[in-house]
């Protein structure tokens, strides 16, 4: 005997799968957010309705295109963050002075650029603590923000970078400017991506970002944008930071 199942009831057990299945979906995708919730997190943007944003850039190695930014930047009379490695710190001491001089902020981006997510937290806290010392000597001040090199993290060393007293700062509008995929390319990532909030992340040493930043620059004030150093655009305190890295203000 053949043993036949009514439209009637595929039709049920159908729903029915596609219930367990929605219902394992669902599970799964909230039981993700709350890892990442729970995960100690860099802040990527800020939740504000302004159009505020900020410029920052990681300077390294490599070519230096310092001296044409910093003269780009007065030109629109924007201020940035810079954020420093020990090891252009040293070679490069007058720039160092030169960028705090024009009023642009300077933040710690480790002293020999190590993956923060590989090492221990003591030789966390000696990267950030010798290349602050070297910031002081300069400047006379020392830094408040950090970011993570490569934008390499974990757990263990947001906590710890945090505790040196440091805000942890990554960006969700990155040029990739490093690629050097072509100028077009690098503009139409920046302004796609820009809103409300947004942290800009160029690099100084980067062939395409000297001739860029004029029309990005032109562009974004064309829509009503404001630019922000780092420092300015976050919230110092009564804050939380979701999922996505997005600062919220409690």
């Amino acid at each position: 005997m053949r043993f036949r199942l009514s439209k009637k009831i595929l039709l049920v057990l159908f729903l029915l799968f596609v219930a367990i299945i929605t219902s394992i979906f669902i599970n799964y995708k909230e039981r993700g957010a709350f890892i990442r919730m729970s995960r100690n997190l860099p802040i990527y943007c800020v939740d504000i309705k302004d159009k505020k944003i900020a410029i920052s850039f990681d300077v390294s190695w490599g070519n230096d295109n310092t001296d044409k930014i910093l003269d780009i930047l007065d030109k629109y009379n924007i201020k940035a963050t810079f954020f420093l490695v020990g090891g252009w710190i040293d070679e490069n001491p007058e720039k160092v002075k030169e960028i705090y001089k024009r009023g642009h902020e300077i933040g710690n981006h480790s002293n020999k650029h190590p993956d923060m997510a590989k090492i221990s937290r003591e030789r966390i806290i000696q990267e950030i603590d010798i290349s602050d010392a070297k910031i002081r000597q300069l400047t006379g001040e020392g830094t408040k923000l950090f970011r993570f090199p490569e934008g390499s993290y974990n757990d263990m060393s947001v906590q710890t970078a945090s505790e040196t007293g440091h805000y942890c700062i990554q960006w969700d509008v990155d040029s990739i400017d490093w690629r050097e995929e072509g100028a077009d390319v690098e503009y139409n990532r920046i302004i796609k991506n820009t809103k409300p909030g947004s942290i800009l992340l160029f690099h100084n040493n980067a062939k395409y970002t000297p001739g860029n930043l004029p029309r990005i620059i032109e562009k974004l004030q064309g829509e009503g944008y404001k630019f922000e150093k780092i420092g300015n655009l976050i919230y110092k305190d009564n804050y939380k930071i979701d999922y996505s890295g997005k600062q919220i203000s409690n």
